[in-house]
């Protein structure tokens, strides 16, 4: 089997490697549940090569994460559930139901999507078509109908990051006008929640503090969002600048054939402080 350029070459390399009997013992053991971990950590990497600007390693991590996609397909077909065609299908219709000023009547799309407001309430409308529809499908399937809740946040999926189910539940709250009207009003929350922190850690019980600890993470996740800032993304880019700033400490210890190990705190504290100047200049 040679490489390809085509879609068709992944789908067969795929095919074969979850061949009972010849395919590969690791890819046989795998279903969806011990497959998901690897979807989310291959979605990350593409982010984190988007935020480096390494289009050669965007290149790479998108092919990974097209992988994952090709498996979770694959087994579905195994199941006898759908295949790679059928997930290529609905986006492609549902992309284009979703952008009628693009996809339909032009005339009366852009007329649609040129008054205020009336975009949002097309979007809302067709989604709400596309929920119907799949209710009817799952009914003609014999499955059970989707408990749907009645609830503002239960829309947010529990199973994100934590950093962005805080923020995605306070862009929920807020259409409902839940929110504070401007940042400074979030910096004196954060500075009370800080004190609680503070009070919880005198008292020493650590479920109290692990739960003021949370409450300060979740408003400043609030604040970064009202200073229009992805508190996922500025996080990532902290910890790069950590594993920088203290390559720069390694380094410099090892050119006194020292290390970390062996450095006192204000060895490496003095140092890192001009692992920032140098990162300022």
């Amino acid at each position: 089997m040679n490489p390809s350029r085509d879609i068709s070459g992944l789908l067969e390399v795929m095919a074969a490697l979850r061949t009972p009997e010849t395919g590969c013992p690791w890819d046989l053991e795998q279903d969806f549940a011990s497959i998901a971990p690897y979807t989310i950590e291959e979605a990350y990497e593409v982010a984190d090569a988007i935020e480096r600007g390494d289009m050669d390693d965007l290149c790479d991590e998108l092919g990974d994460l097209l992988l994952q996609v090709a498996y979770h397909a694959r087994m579905a077909q195994e199941a006898g559930e759908f295949e790679f065609a059928d997930v290529v299908e609905a986006i492609t219709t549902k992309m284009i139901r979703r952008h009628p000023h693009v996809f339909g009547d032009a005339e009366r799309s852009a007329a649609e999507y040129s008054a205020a407001g009336l975009a949002k309430t097309t979007w809302e409308r067709i989604k709400a078509e596309e929920k119907a529809e799949r209710a009817e499908r799952r009914a003609a399937k014999g499955l059970p109908a989707r408990q749907e809740s009645n609830h503002l946040l239960d829309a947010v999926p529990a199973t994100l990051p934590a950093l962005t189910t805080a923020l995605k539940l306070q862009k929920k709250a807020a259409t409902v006008g839940f929110d504070w009207d401007e940042p400074r009003a979030v910096v004196d929350k954060v500075h009370e929640e800080l004190d609680e922190t503070v009070a919880a850690i005198d008292g020493g019980e650590r479920v109290q503090i692990s739960d003021e600890i949370g409450d300060l993470l979740f408003v400043v996740v609030n604040l970064a969002r009202h200073l229009d800032i992805d508190p996922e993304a500025a996080l990532r880019g902290t910890n790069a600048k950590v594993r920088s700033r203290f390559a720069y400490v390694e380094d410099k210890l090892a050119e006194r054939r020292s290390s970390a190990a062996q450095a006192d705190l204000d060895t490496m504290e003095r140092l890192w402080q001009e692992a920032k100047r140098h990162d300022r200049d």
